[in-house]
């Protein structure tokens, strides 16, 4: 059959497809999805559009990434204008302007010291590349003994294998196969007997940082490449690191000789009112992965920033006229990926949006506690613009209750997220006190309808 006939014309009257069977979703049920599809057809600003004409008010900042909002104008006509001068060049014995102009706009933003950016694709990419820098580090140092790394429970990294070796959110691991070898864990910061209800950081838990000199003992420090971790975890569920805790880690990592990763991924760009979680937290690692915020979510990109000295370690153990680093990725630093970041740091810069949600964050920590006492409320956990609300599980069907009320949410025309039972609602950086108001009501609603 000739090529011509296989491949369907595109586009439909309505803009919608007629078949959804071959698009396999990621993190889906794809059989409940297709039965009854949820789809977006546009979007700006704070909303989106759906399939059936209906204004969705964006809870989440699409997957916790469109911090600038949705088809803000200054992103798309830099895309456009770079998609008509050049659309693609390699990046590998090569170069093009734009990045490098991001890559100094972006440590320019970054904490003193983070001097280097290596661009990746995406978050997970962003961590199997940190993870790789610091083996190599190490090994340029003549200590490539250190190999093993050191995650947390209920962390998310990304999906690569070595994401979620490190990782420790269950369902992500258990169907994958050994891992990567020589990975430890940190238990989790969150005790709901301890924590509930606690605005911003809580008091309690400083002390389990200390899990880390257990570790560190069981397997010597001479083996222990790297410590990664979250400054808040964000996909699992929202756990806001107790007060100290972060300090403890880094005080550890630098009695053993440990690099320290700060997976940014969604703190990045001013989810916390602040332009990293290190600036907020005023604790330094060595290395931040970075992405989903860094073009506004207009085009996959992700980074690793990486302080001074570990640069300049594999550049001075590189024989001259060698490659330093074997790794990187045909799309790093895609033309229009970098006319995206570009133009997404200057509209964070020029609207001054991260200041705005630090401004916002008091407001935002009232509204999301005036739900307590909500039916089925039994936690509710704040920090800069981001916020977990914990329901009570229906007895032998966790995470059914909070999957209805993202249905549900989205039906009355809001969209949240849901990881189990727990609502995790981190908006546009834009967002107004209407829209907070419009969210919390809409899903105090919800949640006194739901069995």
């Amino acid at each position: 059959m000739d090529i011509r006939d296989k491949i369907p014309p595109s586009g439909s009257p309505a803009g919608i497809p007629n078949d959804l069977s071959a698009f396999w979703m990621p993190f889906t049920n794809n059989r409940a999805y297709k039965a009854s599809p949820r789809l977006l057809v546009s979007a700006e600003g704070m909303h989106y559009r759906s399939h059936d004409g209906r204004s969705i008010l964006d809870g989440t900042a699409g997957l916790w990434c469109t911090n600038a909002g949705h088809c803000r104008a200054p992103i798309v006509e830099a895309i456009q204008r770079q998609a008509a001068t050049m659309d693609f060049a390699p990046t590998f014995q090569m170069g093009h302007p734009l990045a490098f102009e991001l890559a100094s706009k972006l440590t320019a933003m970054a904490p003193e010291g983070f001097t280097q950016a290596f661009f990746t694709n995406s978050g997970s990419e962003s961590v199997d590349t940190a993870l790789k820098i610091a083996l190599a580090y190490h090994r340029a140092r003549g200590e490539g003994h250190r190999t093993r790394f050191i995650g947390r429970e209920r962390g998310y990294h990304g999906v690569g294998f070595g994401g979620i070796s490190v990782g420790g959110i269950v369902a992500n691991r258990k169907v994958f196969g050994p891992l990567l070898a020589g990975v430890d864990h940190l238990p989790h910061t969150y005790s709901r007997e301890h924590q509930a209800y606690s605005r911003g950081q809580p008091d309690w838990g400083a002390h389990l940082a200390d899990e880390l000199e257990r570790i560190v003992a069981l397997h010597d420090a001479s083996t222990i490449a790297a410590v990664i971790v979250e400054p808040v975890a964000g996909s699992t569920g929202v756990l806001i690191p107790p007060k100290g805790y972060l300090e403890r880690l880094r005080a550890i990592c630098d009695r053993h000789g440990l690099l320290l990763i700060f997976d940014e991924v969604i703190t990045g760009f001013g989810r916390l009112g602040t332009a990293f979680a290190t600036d907020y937290f005023g604790v330094k690692p060595d290395m931040i992965t970075l992405a989903k915020g860094l073009t506004n979510a207009a085009v996959p990109m992700g980074a690793v920033l990486t302080r001074q000295g570990l640069y300049d370690t594999l550049l001075e153990a590189a024989p001259p006229g060698t490659i330093e680093l074997f790794h990187g990725y045909t799309y790093s630093a895609h033309a229009l990926a970098c006319a995206a970041g570009i133009a997404t740091l200057d509209l964070y810069r020029d609207e001054g949006l991260f200041e705005r949600a630090a401004a916002l964050a008091p407001d935002w920590e009232e509204a999301v506690h005036g739900l307590k006492g909500t039916r089925h409320v039994i936690d509710l956990r704040n920090l800069g613009l981001i916020a977990g609300i914990e329901l009570e599980p229906r007895p032998g069907k966790p995470g059914s209750r909070a999957y209805d009320a993202f249905v549900k949410c989205y039906e009355r025309g809001v969209l949240i997220r849901v990881t189990g039972d727990i609502i995790a609602l981190s908006p546009p950086l834009i967002i107004e006190p209407e829209h907070v108001d419009t969210i919390m009501t809409t899903i105090r609603e919800v949640l006194e309808t739901l069995d």
